[in-house]
């Protein structure tokens, strides 16, 4: 009966017996993805206010960050494991590489899109460059930044998962046993629970966006 159990694609009598390790599971995915998101921000944030402020470096930043994206995330995790060792701090490297080109795109994307005349007005009222950046610009560039931040942020929860394979948790943890077990069952549930974050972080993101920028509901 067990090993029939087993066989089948979910055997619920393993997940009520191993909630306590999949809400371990979730913890650590969630956690590791927002490291890799809040260093992910501030470091794209401060490239994207460089790139904007001295336009040149806009191409040799997004240059470097496009070669970072094209490497495949196990070849990454294996280029960076002789210098950070296996461990969460390889995860991170890698997992932060892999927002950057997004995060800086689409920053620098909106704020260039807030139009000379609204700039101008701003400094007719005496706003210095750094509050008219923090009133004006940004608040108007929001749109286009948290969208970058929903692709970066659905694109990190993936490779929590691929990270496992360098011994870290979350739910690639789940699959792994599943996968070295021949179970289904982990295997499942750790790709459906991945599916179901990402879909539930986008979507708080997604009304975040809304309540952050009501001026855009009507369109």
């Amino acid at each position: 009966m067990i090993a029939d159990e087993r066989r089948s694609i979910i055997w619920w009598g393993w997940v009520g017996d191993h909630l306590d390790d999949i809400w371990q599971r979730t913890v650590e995915h969630v956690q590791l993805t927002i490291i890799a998101m809040l260093v992910g921000c501030v470091i794209s944030f401060a490239l994207a206010l460089l790139a904007v402020r001295v336009r040149w470096t806009y191409r040799p930043i997004t240059r470097v960050a496009s070669i970072l994206y094209t490497i495949p995330s196990i070849a990454l995790f294996a280029l960076l494991i002789p210098f950070t060792g296996l461990g969460i701090l390889t995860a991170e490297i890698a997992l932060v590489s892999y927002t950057i080109l997004i995060l800086v795109g689409n920053t620098v994307a909106g704020l260039d899109a807030v139009p000379e005349s609204v700039k101008e007005a701003a400094d007719g009222m005496g706003y210095t460059r750094w509050r008219r950046l923090l009133t004006v610009e940004i608040p108007l560039a929001l749109p286009t930044i948290i969208a970058g931040i929903r692709v970066a942020a659905v694109t990190v929860i993936g490779l929590v998962t691929i990270a496992a394979l360098i011994g870290i948790g979350g739910y690639g943890a789940l699959i792994n046993d599943g996968l070295h077990r021949n179970f289904p069952t982990p295997i499942v549930i750790g790709a459906t629970l991945s599916i179901c974050l990402a879909l539930l972080v986008d979507g708080g993101l997604a009304i975040a966006q809304r309540l952050l920028t009501p001026w855009r509901r009507g369109q």
